[in-house]
């Protein structure tokens, strides 16, 4: 009898720890994408700048103290990502908000300088842990004499024709998108991130990414070779 009890006992032992199994396979399971709840696609699809990947926009301000807080983040992603994927920062500017000119014009004065990897963070760290006011040309320009970058230089950049083409673009870029709000990410240039949270932002982008690759159907590569 009492050998009956322990097979019987073992059994249902088994039997719960395979449908324990199982649920837990369940719940690892990604949670299916749905338009109007994870993303907005767009009706009409923009064409990515850089060519045989899957790009990853982000509309950021330097200004906006979600943006801040959301960088580290995106850029920890960044570090993770498969060499099929690149993300590209877009500063919004007065078309979205009349302060924000400035310092979206700061942007692409970096990334002309070569700066913008050394600065960005330096950036967001001067105007939301420093409480440095960057809200004018010469704000900015005494900002940069201490990072070592000359007034002329700066200036020269600042100013410059491609800097202000880059930032026309951008303006067009925020009605293409419906961006409404900051920071927002856009995948191949056709989803855009809907997220409750800024981990959501990026687990979301994550799983858009995967969704393009399989609708393209390519294979996932390995972390790009020296990825910083």
């Amino acid at each position: 009898m009492r050998a009956l009890l322990m097979m019987f006992e073992n059994k249902l032992l088994a039997a719960l720890l395979l449908a324990l199994t199982f649920s837990c396979a369940v719940q690892a399971q990604p949670q299916p994408l749905v338009e109007g709840q994870n993303y907005h696609l767009l009706k009409s699809a923009q064409t990515p700048e850089v060519p045989g990947k899957i790009e990853v926009v982000e509309f950021f301000s330097y200004r906006c103290p979600h943006c801040a807080s959301f960088d580290p983040l995106l850029n920890a992603w960044i570090k993770k990502l498969p060499a099929d994927v690149v993300v590209r920062r877009v500063p919004v500017g007065a078309a979205f908000r009349p302060d924000f000119a400035a310092v979206q014009r700061l942007y692409y004065a970096l990334d002309a300088l070569g700066l913008e990897e050394a600065l960005h963070g330096k950036v967001f760290d001067a105007i939301h842990k420093e409480h440095v006011e960057l809200s004018s040309v010469e704000d900015i320009t005494a900002f940069m004499a201490k990072q070592g970058v000359p007034k002329e230089k700066f200036l020269a950049a600042y100013n410059a024709f491609g800097v202000q083409a880059r930032i026309r673009r951008a303006d067009t870029m925020l009605p293409a998108y419906q961006i409404r709000n900051v920071p927002t990410l856009a995948v191949d240039g056709r989803y855009v991130v809907i997220a409750n949270s800024l981990e959501g932002m990026i687990s979301t982008a994550d799983a858009l990414v995967n969704k393009v690759r399989e609708q393209k159907g390519l294979n996932k590569p390995a972390a790009a070779p020296g990825k910083k």
